[in-house]
C-alpha cells in the first residue's frame, strides 16, 4: 500500500521531509528529489541500456533498465533518461552531470560502417597499413587473414618528406606538396582523412602544415592526425590508431552531436562526460575529436565500477565478470586498480592507446547455440541481442540461446525480467532448446545444462588467459559477478576454477552504469623516444616529465578543475636494450608539494624495472643496460566523492522466501529451490543453496551446499561448495 508519511529517520532525511513510503519496505522517493542535485550514469549495452542515478546530497539511489535500441543507440539513452527522471520524480532541471559509456564505435568498427576515407603518409609507405607485422593473426590458421584495410590503396596518398629518427629535417615539404595532396583528398570525394608521416612523434612539424592546409581548404572534412591523436613509437600501430580515428570520427561526431542536442534541450546546463577506454571521462567534443578512445568504454565502465566496489569492501586483488546479453567482459583489478594496457586489437585492427586491460568473449545471456561443420556444439559469438532476442522474450526470435536454456532450467522466472516488465514466454524456449535437443538424442533439460556448461567453459578460458597464462593464480582472488546474467554463472564460474569467494553487488546489473557516476576526468599524456637509462641521460627525461606536467597542467585549466581535485600519475615503458617489447613501469608520486615534478634515481628507475621484469618474466639481469622508451603522464580531475552504501541494519528475522520452484543445476535432478526477493535481504543474513535470489536487474543462483552472506554494504559474499 502507498502511504505519505512524515519521516524520522530513514535514510539520511530530514525529520521535515516527506516522502511517499511503501509499508512493507524501507526504501523511500524524496519529493525533494525535484531540487536536490543528481548525477547520472548511462551504459548503452546490446540488449540494455542501465541508467544509475545518484544524489550527491544524500546519497540516495535509484536504478532503471530499459531495451537498447541498436539501430540508434540514442532512441534508448532518452527514453531510458526520461523513464528514469519520471519514475523517481528527479526534476530534469536538477541533474548536474550524465557520464555516458557506448558501444557505438565499436559497433561500427566491427559492422565495417566507419566514414569513406583517406591517408596521407610519407613517399614509399603508402603499403604499410596492408604490410602490418607479417603476423598471421591465429598461429595454427594457414588460410586466416587480418581485415581489410580501412583505407583502400587508391585512396592512400604519398607526399614527398622526411623526418629523420632524432627530429631532423632530412627533406622539407614544399608547398606544392602540400596543395596536390589536399586537391587529391577533396577529389576523391572522402569524409575522413587520416595524416601519418614517418617519426611525427618527435617532430610534428610536417603534419601540422598538411592538418592546416586541409582543415582550411574543406572544413567540412574529418582530419585525423596521428600527432595529435597519439604521438608514439612503432610507426605501424600509429598509423592503425591514426586511421582508426579518422574511420570513426563521422559516425561518432553525428551521434555525439545528436544526442548532446536532445539532453541539452530538457536538462540545460548540465555537464556530459564520455567514458573512454582508459576508464576516465573525457568531453563530448574532445570524444567527436578523438571517438578511438571510445572503442573499449563500456567495459571500460565496468572495469572501474568493479574497482570502486573492491576499494569499499577492501578486496584488493578481484576479477570482474561482467556479463551481459550480448558478451562476457573479464578483467583483473589488482591492489584495487584495473590493469592498464596500450596496445590491444580492437576488430582485428591494433590500436596503441592506454586501456582498460579488458577481455571480451562472445558469451551473453542472447549467445546463440549451434552446430558447426563437424557436429560440435558451439554456443556464441553471435547473439540474438535485443532485437529479436532470444525465442522466451516472444519478439520473433527461435533460436536456441542462454537465456532460453536458464528458463528451462528453472534459473530464471517465468513471471519475467525486469521485476516482471518484461514477460518470459518457456514454451517458447523449450521449443527451440528442443531443437538442439533432438540433434544430439537428450533431453531437453540435459541439452540446456549442455549450453551453459558450455558457455561457462567460454567464460573461464578467458578469465584463465588474464590471470594463469600471466602467472596470476585466480584462486587468490574474489571473483566479482556482475551485469544481467553474471551473477546467474557466477558459482559455475568460479567452481571451475577454483574460486572461493563470489562477490555480487547491490545492483550488479547496473554496475557499469554506477562505475559512471564515480568516473574521473582523465587525460594521458605521453613522450615517446629511446633514452638509456644512465646519468648522462638522465637530463632527457626530466625534461620530457617537465614537458609533460605543463601539458596537464594547461589540461587542468581548460577543463575548470579545482587545485584539491587533481591529481597526476606517470610511468615509463622500459625494456633491456635489444629487446622488442617494454614493460610499463607505474612510478608512483613525482611531484613535491610545490607541484615541481621529479623523476626518481637512476638506481630507483632501475631497481623498479627489474621488479616488474621478474614479475612478468620470471627473472632479471641487474648489469644488462636498460632505456626507456615512453614516458606517460596521466591526469584526473576527481568528480565525486568515492561511491558508498549506507550500511543495513543487522537482521533480526530470517529471510521469508516468496516461493518454491524446481529448479535444475547438475545431473541428479531438479531440486524444489526457494526463491527470495533481493531486496528483502538484510546485513547478516544467510542463506544456503540450493537457492534463487532475485532482483530487478539481475538474478542470483545459489547451487547445493553454496552459501551466500549479505555484508553490511548489502553486497551477498558467496561461498561456492567445491
Amino acid at each position: 500500500m502507498l502511504s505519505l508519511a512524515r519521516r524520522s529517520g530513514c535514510c539520511s532525511c530530514s525529520p521535515k521531509q516527506y516522502v511517499l513510503q511503501y509499508s512493507c519496505s524501507q526504501w523511500c522517493i524524496l519529493k525533494t528529489n525535484l531540487s536536490m542535485p543528481w548525477i547520472l550514469g548511462v551504459d548503452a549495452g546490446g540488449t540494455f541500456t542501465d541508467l544509475y542515478a545518484y544524489n550527491t546530497d544524500n546519497q540516495t539511489l535509484h536504478v532503471h533498465k530499459t531495451p537498447s535500441t541498436p539501430d540508434n543507440p540514442a532512441h534508448a539513452i532518452l527514453d531510458g533518461l526520461r523513464e528514469i527522471c519520471e519514475k523517481n520524480r528527479i526534476s530534469p532541471a536538477s541533474v548536474t552531470r550524465i557520464g555516458h559509456g557506448t558501444t557505438v564505435a565499436t559497433n561500427a568498427l566491427i559492422q565495417r560502417r566507419g566514414a569513406r576515407l583517406a591517408l596521407i603518409t610519407t613517399r614509399g609507405f603508402k603499403d604499410l597499413l596492408e604490410i602490418g607485422r607479417q603476423i598471421r593473426p591465429h598461429l595454427y590458421d594457414l588460410k586466416a587473414d587480418y581485415p581489410a584495410p580501412l583505407v583502400s590503396r587508391e585512396h592512400c596518398i604519398e607526399i614527398a618528406e622526411r623526418i629523420g629518427p632524432s627530429g631532423e629535417v632530412l627533406q622539407s615539404l614544399a608547398d606544392a606538396e602540400v596543395n596536390a595532396a589536399v586537391y587529391a583528398v577533396e577529389d576523391q570525394g572522402v569524409e575522413a582523412c587520416a595524416v601519418c608521416l614517418l617519426f611525427s612523434f618527435i617532430n610534428p612539424q610536417h603534419e601540422h602544415e598538411i592538418g592546416a592546409a586541409l582543415r582550411a581548404a574543406a572544413p567540412g572534412l574529418h582530419v585525423s592526425v596521428s600527432a595529435e591523436v597519439q604521438p608514439e613509437f612503432r610507426e605501424y600501430e600509429r598509423l592503425s590508431t591514426t586511421v582508426l580515428n579518422a574511420y570513426l570520427q563521422p559516425i561518432i561526431s553525428r551521434y555525439m552531436s545528436h544526442l548532446d542536442k536532445e539532453i541539452s534541450s530538457s536538462m540545460a546546463g548540465v555537464a556530459f562526460g564520455i567514458n573512454q577506454s582508459n576508464g576516465g571521462l573525457m568531453s563530448i567534443d574532445r570524444a567527436r575529436d578523438y571517438p578511438v578512445r571510445t572503442v573499449l568504454s563500456g567495459p571500460a565502465a565496468g572495469a572501474v565500477g568493479s574497482a570502486q566496489i573492491a576499494r569499499l569492501v577492501n578486496r584488493s586483488n578481484v576479477i570482474a565478470l561482467d556479463m551481459g546479453g550480448t558478451s562476457a567482459d573479464v578483467s583483473l583489478i589488482r591492489d584495487y586498480e584495473p590493469d592498464i594496457s596500450v596496445g590491444r586489437d580492437v576488430g582485428g585492427f591494433p590500436v596503441r592507446l592506454p586501456m582498460i586491460d579488458v577481455n571480451t568473449v562472445g558469451a551473453g545471456g542472447g549467445s546463440i547455440a549451434w552446430f558447426d561443420p563437424g557436429g560440435l556444439l558451439k554456443v556464441g559469438p553471435d547473439s540474438a541481442g535485443a532485437n529479436p532476442g532470444p525465442a522466451c522474450y516472444g519478439l520473433g526470435g527461435d533460436q536456441p540461446t542462454v537465456t532460453d536454456a536458464n528458463l528451462v532450467l528453472g534459473r530464471l522466472p517465468e513471471t519475467g525480467l525486469l521485476g516482471g516488465a518484461m514477460r518470459l514466454e518457456v514454451q517458447a524456449a523449450r521449443k527451440a532448446i528442443g531443437m538442439i535437443a533432438n540433434t544430439i538424442s537428450m533431453s531437453v533439460e540435459e541439452t540446456a545444462r549442455g549450453v551453459i556448461s558450455i558457455v561457462v567453459a567460454n567464460m573461464v578460458r578467458t578469465i584463465r588467459a588474464i590471470s594463469i597464462e600471466r602467472g596470476h593464480d585466480p584462486r587468490r582472488f574474489t571473483l566479482m559477478a556482475f551485469g544481467g546474467a553474471g551473477p546467474l554463472h557466477a558459482a559455475d564460474v568460479a567452481r571451475a576454477l577454483g574460486i572461493r569467494e563470489v562477490l555480487v553487488p547491490p545492483a550488479p546489473g547496473i554496475l557499469c552504469a554506477q562505475g559512471l557516476v564515480f568516473t574521473d576526468l582523465k587525460e594521458d599524456f605521453v613522450v615517446s623516444g629511446r633514452t638509456i637509462v644512465d646519468v648522462d641521460e638522465v637530463e632527457i627525461l626530466q625534461r620530457h616529465l617537465g614537458t609533460l606536467v605543463d601539458q596537464a597542467w594547461g589540461w587542468f585549466e581548460t577543463e575548470e578543475i579545482p587545485a584539491g581535485r587533481r591529481s597526476v600519475g606517470v610511468a615509463v615503458d622500459m625494456r633491456y636494450v635489444g629487446q622488442n617489447f617494454e614493460l610499463r613501469v607505474e612510478l608512483g608520486r613525482v611531484l613535491t608539494e610545490n607541484q615541481e615534478a621529479r623523476l626518481p634515481s637512476i638506481k630507483e628507475l632501475k631497481r623498479l624495472f627489474f621488479h616488474v621484469h621478474e614479475m612478468n618474466y620470471g627473472y632479471h639481469d641487474s648489469q644488462a643496460p636498460v632505456e626507456v622508451i615512453n614516458l606517460r603522464l596521466t591526469a584526473r580531475g576527481r568528480l565525486t566523492g568515492s561511491a558508498g552504501y549506507r550500511a543495513t541494519t543487522r537482521a533480526l528475522h530470517e529471510p521469508e522466501p516468496i516461493q518454491t520452484r524446481p529448479v535444475h543445476f547438475r545431473t541428479d535432478g531438479p531440486f524444489e529451490t526457494p526463491v527470495f526477493l533481493r531486496e528483502t535481504l538484510d546485513h547478516g543474513h544467510e542463506i544456503y543453496g540450493p537457492a534463487i535470489i532475485e532482483q530487478m536487474d539481475a538474478t542470483t543462483i545459489l547451487h547445493p551446499g553454496d552459501l551466500a552472506v549479505v555484508d553490511e554494504a548489502s553486497n551477498l559474499i558467496m561461498k561456492a561448495a567445491q
